[in-house]
């Protein structure tokens, strides 16, 4: 059966769950990608953009969940191969 994770609120209700069998909430929809980055990022550019492309990179970072500069990187790195 699975299980979603609930929202937890003290340390009291964590430690409740990690007392439980938590192999019921090992399933793909209680996981989502993470990706690290190891190289430092000491440059900075400036680029211009028309406002309606920036809402939008920031509406679709948004839901992504991450910053929309971080977005922005991301994109590039996937167009050059990474």
């Amino acid at each position: 059966m699975k299980k979603v994770f609930p929202k937890i609120k003290t340390d009291e209700e964590l430690e409740s769950l990690l007392d439980e069998d938590l192999s019921d909430y090992l399933h793909t929809d209680n996981f989502k990608p993470v990706t690290f980055e190891f190289q430092p990022k000491d440059k900075t550019i400036n680029l211009r953009v028309p406002q309606e492309m920036l809402e939008t990179v920031k509406t679709v970072s948004k839901k992504e969940g991450i910053p929309y500069q971080k977005y922005i990187r991301r994109a590039i790195e996937r167009s050059l191969g990474e």
